[in-house]
């Protein structure tokens, strides 16, 4: 996740990424270990629809917020070239895996920050590789990041059964640990919402 630069080894990257340069490996590997988790709490509004259908602008089958209402959905906004995303990965493959049956989905946000990280045929590598078996956004031109006011990579972000914001997260996300526990407790509670979408969320 991205944080003020440390010294001209290691510096912010983008909007929201930290780059370990010249760094001793154990110094290095300590600067990822404590990558910050954050909790950032939403306001409840409605998720903005995702921009297109396009099958050129998607890896996998593109999807419509709109067609999800009725199941929660936990949107990933990451870049393939971001260490704390792929850290992340293992999490949210976990998660996607053993709330499938209870209505939960989700759909990668992959917004580049380098030129290279822009490539379809790339993207769907990694897709392949790190065995992401859910749609994949092409957020090349930042529309989506934008529209949700994002400013870090990992993200992730939780919409309810009635398609409202309801949970953020920054951060690197791991099984087993207070980021992974907090918000496998916050699906479990979105899961046991009821569907009446008159129901003001708590």
């Amino acid at each position: 996740m991205g944080a003020a630069s440390a010294s001209s080894d290691m510096e912010s990257q983008g909007p929201g990424r930290l780059r370990v340069g010249r760094w001793p490996a154990w110094l290095a590997l300590a600067a990822l270990l404590l990558a910050p988790f954050v909790i950032a709490g939403a306001d409840g509004r409605e998720a903005p629809e995702l921009p297109t259908r396009d099958p050129s602008a998607w890896v996998g089958e593109p999807v419509r917020l709109a067609d999800l209402r009725g199941q929660v959905v936990l949107l990933d906004v990451w870049t393939f070239g971001c260490i704390n995303c792929v850290r992340t990965v293992p999490w949210v493959r976990d998660v996607t895996s053993r709330y499938a049956g209870r209505g939960l989905r989700a759909i990668g946000i992959h917004t580049p920050e380098f030129d290279h990280e822009r490539d379809r045929a790339a993207v769907a590598d990694h897709v392949r590789r790190l065995g992401l078996g859910f749609p994949q956004l092409l957020d090349n031109d930042y529309a989506y990041w934008n529209a949700l006011g994002n400013q870090y990579w990992p993200a992730v972000y939780l919409v309810d059964r009635c398609g409202r914001i309801r949970e953020r997260a920054i951060g690197e996300i791991h099984a087993g640990q207070p980021s992974g526990r907090q918000l496998e407790a916050r699906i479990e509670e979105l899961l046991a919402e009821p569907r009446d979408c008159r129901v003001t969320p708590s």
